[in-house]
């Protein structure tokens, strides 16, 4: 049988069965689908392809998935660092996007952290920001997959003047995008604090009619929580439940500020939670009791947050830093194990976004979301498990081959959609701008 793409592996981790590692297996991939995982010795007799690859030191995984992001604020990577979230917010980087926000920001921004994302294995990522389109756009050409927030906050900005115009635009760029395989949408009401009641609950309304995510930021800091119980008697998360938000579709960033009826409380709605532990370290905002969540069944998934409070994308730092995190919150060293760290990475984004069915596992069927990564390099020598290296020792460095939907964006370390050159260049006169 005559088919695009064979990959031979000397490792394949599908994620999906859990804790499966095959040895020299190899994928079948056509028209953009995995539809083999077999024996490398039984795929060169049942298939011929178009394209072959022997990976002879590598692991094939699912593509990682980036579950909050603010790609286009990879513009501001370190220039305003070692602040609290609310002085870095009002005092550096709101004034920064009041002053520079604009389609071409966006679309630059988006670009040079499709590229960082796309270089570290990331093939899906989840983002909210201003002029969304524009990052959708980007990442339609770019080919990565994409989750874009239709974004929605009280105050007027460079994209919409108030909740009303937000939401509107949003809905346009939805249908616009209802037709896409690679980019969809969710609604992304940036915080309880941020967002008012009265467009709170019609988003929840048409969330329930588009059958759409709502991905918002949630207890992200101790003193977000103290402020709303001073001014309106309850947390954050209660003035959701009361709102009608705490339910499958939510995806709430953060969750730092968490009591056993919070946690009790997701797992009961289905709710789901992004994790995003270097950006919470880095802004000291606190520990999301991920050991505890876990335990009472809620769904985990991890992103890095924005390049401008983490400083990175490297979902390969996320997932170590969130196993590391876990055991030394909880005090049990078999918290989030490297299985769990992996899954967070992979299939439990997939089911916080709502494309399971799509993307996060090796599953035949599934889109060709696929990365290689080189084992041989002396870091990750000797193996004795290579889901194990991955996690705690590999870096994103090691990522040299990534397919999306079956097409090759990342080929021996070399982006195949990018001129890293005048990506640079670019990115040097935001610089100038900025500084």
């Amino acid at each position: 049988m005559l088919i695009d793409t064979l990959l031979h592996a000397r490792w394949i981790i599908p994620v999906e069965p859990e804790s499966v590692t095959y040895e020299h297996h190899s994928l079948a991939i056509h028209q953009g689908k995995i539809i083999d995982l077999l024996p490398t010795e039984l795929a060169l007799q049942k298939y011929e392809a178009i394209s072959t690859e022997n990976l002879e030191n590598h692991a094939l995984l699912p593509g990682l998935i980036n579950c909050h992001t603010h790609v286009p604020m990879t513009l501001m990577r370190g220039i305003a660092d070692d602040l609290a979230l609310m002085d870095w917010l009002q005092n550096h980087i709101w004034p920064l996007e009041q002053k520079w926000i604009s389609p071409a920001f966006v679309k630059d921004g988006t670009n040079l952290a499709i590229a960082e994302m796309l270089l570290g294995g990331t093939t899906c990522f989840n983002d909210m920001y201003f002029f969304p389109e524009v990052t959708a756009q980007q990442a339609l050409e770019h080919g990565i997959r994409a989750k874009v927030g239709l974004i929605v906050i009280d105050f007027p900005s460079a994209w919409a003047q108030n909740s009303e115009e937000y939401i509107a635009k949003g809905l346009a760029l939805q249908e616009q995008l209802r037709h896409s395989t690679l980019v969809s949408t969710a609604f992304a009401p940036h915080a309880p604090y941020t967002v008012s009641d009265e467009p709170l609950q019609k988003i929840r309304t048409l969330a329930d009619e588009l059958d759409l995510p709502i991905h918002i930021h949630v207890h992200e800091t101790a003193f977000e929580v103290e402020q709303a119980q001073t001014q309106s008697g309850q947390r954050p998360i209660q003035r959701l439940q009361a709102l009608g938000l705490i339910n499958p579709s939510l995806i709430a960033v953060h969750m730092t500020q968490l009591n056993d009826e919070d946690i009790s409380l997701f797992a009961e709605a289905g709710a789901h939670i992004v994790h995003c532990p270097e950006s919470n370290l880095k802004l000291a905002s606190g520990f999301c009791p991920v050991a505890k969540c876990l335990a009472a069944g809620v769904n985990i998934a991890l992103g890095t947050d924005g390049a401008a409070s983490n400083n990175d994308l490297d979902m390969f730092g996320e997932m170590r830093t969130a196993a590391l995190l876990a055991k030394g919150v909880s005090g049990d060293a078999s918290a989030v194990p490297a299985m769990t760290a992996l899954k967070m990475a992979t299939i439990n984004g997939a089911k916080a976004l709502g494309i399971d069915d799509i993307t996060g596992s090796l599953t035949i069927g599934k889109a060709a979301d696929v990365i290689a990564i080189d084992l041989s390099a002396l870091e990750t020598q000797p193996i004795y498990s290579p889901l194990s290296q991955i996690v705690y020792a590999a870096s994103r460095q090691q990522v040299s081959d990534v397919w999306v939907a079956g097409k090759r964006l990342l080929k021996d370390r070399q982006l195949t959609t990018f001129n890293v050159e005048a990506l640079k260049e670019k990115t040097k006169l935001w610089q100038d701008r900025l500084s």
